[in-house]
C-alpha cells in the first residue's frame, strides 16, 4: 500500500482497523470527534461493532468488558473525557485487560479550550487512576508515528495484558500528512486467547473469571506484586528514544509529541548558525527513556525542556540526568504553541550564559 494524504485522527482510526480492532465504544468531544466518526461507518464495512455510548464513563466500562473477551477494543476521548474514564482505566489495570485508549489533548484546565496542549502528560504517566499501577503511553510526532504507534499499541495491550494510551495533541489529530498504514497488521482474530472470559471449547472447556476484588489482603499484595514485576518487565524492554545531533551538542533540547518536530527545526536552524545543539525526543514517555536522558551527561552542558505546558516532563527529565546538569524550561500553555524563534532564543541566551562562564559555542 502506498502512501494516502489523511487527516490525523481518521489516520489513527483506519490505524486501528488496520491494526485488528473491531470492537470501538465511545463518546464526542472535540478534538477528537473524527475518530468515531470514522469508526461508525467502517468497521460495519470490516463486521466490526461500533457503541455509540452514553457518556465517557460508560463507553470506558464497556472497553473494560469487550477487553475481557480477548479480542481487540480500544476508545478515544479528549482531556476532560480521560478524567472521567479514570476509575474504569484502574480496573482495566487491576483485571489485565488489554484495551488502547487514544487521547487527543486540549487545552485546559477545565473545559479549557479546544487548541493543542500538552497538558495530559502528569495524568497519563503518573495519575490516570487510583491505586498501584502503570500503563504505556506512546506519544507520537507526526502522522506516520501516530499510525505506526497505533498499530504498536495493540500489540503491546496483548502482549503484556495492559492498558496503553496513544497520547497527542490536537495538532497530530487535526493536521494532515501523507501516510501509509500496513494493511492486515493485526492478529489472527479467529485465535481466541486462552486467559479471557467465556466458556469456550477453545479455552479448554473452562470458565475464566476476571477480576480486580481481593478482600485478602496478602492476595491483593500479591497480584500488585505479579503487575509491578510486569511494569519492571516493560521497563526493561520498551522504551523508546529518539536522540538527534545529541553526540556533540553543549546544549540539548528535551521535547515530545508535536514540540518534537518544531524543535527538531529549531536545531537545524541553530547548527547552521553555528551553535552545538541536540534534541532529545522520548517516543514511550511511560515507561520514560531515563538511561537515554543520563547518556547526555558527560558532553552536554545544559537541556532546555520546552513543552505546551507549564513543565509537566520536567521531573522525568532531571530524574534521567540524574540532577547533575542544569535543566531550564520554556513551555506555552491555554492552546499557545512554542514556536522555532522562541526556542531559537532561548537557546541563545542559553549559550551566552555558558559563554559568560568560559565556555564556547
Amino acid at each position: 500500500m502506498g502512501k494516502t494524504l489523511m487527516k490525523g485522527t481518521e489516520a489513527i482510526a483506519e490505524a486501528a482497523i488496520q491494526a485488528g480492532c473491531r470492537y470501538f465504544y465511545g463518546y464526542p468531544i472535540t478534538p477528537q470527534n473524527e475518530i468515531p466518526e470514522y469508526m461508525s461507518k467502517r468497521l460495519f464495512e470490516v463486521g466490526g461493532v461500533y457503541v455509540q455510548a452514553e457518556s465517557e464513563v460508560a463507553a470506558s466500562n464497556m472497553i473494560l468488558g469487550g477487553g475481557t473477551t480477548g479480542e481487540r477494543v480500544m476508545t478515544s476521548s479528549s482531556s476532560p473525557g480521560i478524567s472521567l474514564m479514570s476509575e474504569a482505566i484502574s480496573y482495566i489495570a487491576g483485571q489485565e485487560v488489554p484495551v488502547v485508549v487514544v487521547n487527543v489533548v486540549r487545552a485546559g484546565p477545565g473545559l479549557g479550550g479546544i487548541l493543542p496542549s500538552q497538558s495530559d502528560y502528569n495524568q497519563a504517566t503518573c495519575g490516570i487512576g487510583h491505586g498501584d499501577f502503570n500503563m504505556i503511553v506512546l506519544a507520537p510526532g507526526s502522522l506516520q508515528e501516530a499510525v505506526d504507534m497505533m498499530q504498536k499499541s495493540f500489540d503491546l495491550a496483548q502482549k503484556y495484558r495492559i492498558p496503553v494510551m496513544l497520547l497527542c495533541d490536537g495538532v497530530i489529530g487535526q493536521i494532515m500528512e501523507a501516510v501509509e498504514i500496513p494493511p492486515g497488521h493485526g492478529k489472527n482474530l479467529s485465535e481466541p486467547e486462552k486467559w479471557a472470559c467465556g466458556y469456550m471449547k477453545e479455552r479448554g472447556g473452562k470458565r475464566t473469571i476476571i477480576r480486580s476484588l481481593f478482600l485478602d489482603p496478602e492476595e491483593l499484595e500479591a497480584h500488585n506484586r505479579k503487575l509491578e514485576a510486569k511494569w519492571h518487565e516493560i521497563e526493561k524492554n520498551e522504551t523508546s528514544c529518539e536522540k538527534y545531533l545529541t553526540d556533540d551538542a553543549e546544549v540539548v533540547i528535551s521535547a515530545f509529541g508535536t514540540v518534537g518536530r518544531i524543535a527538531r527545526t529549531a536545531v537545524d536552524d541553530l547548527r547552521a548558525e553555528g551553535y552545538r545543539v541536540g534534541l532529545i525526543r522520548p517516543l514511550v514517555i511511560s515507561p520514560f527513556p531515563y538511561d537515554d536522558f543520563e547518556s547526555l551527561i558527560p558532553g552536554c552542558r545544559h537541556i532546555l525542556d520546552v513543552e505546551m505546558n507549564w513543565g509537566q516532563m520536567l521531573k522525568d527529565v532531571n530524574r534521567g540526568v540524574r540532577y547533575r546538569l542544569p535543566v531550564s524550561f520554556y513551555g506555552r500553555s491555554g492552546g499557545m504553541c512554542p514556536g522555532v524563534s522562541e526556542i531559537k532564543e532561548e537557546c541563545r541566551r542559553i549559550f551566552a550564559k555558558l559563554s559568560g562562564e568560559g565556555g564556547d559555542q
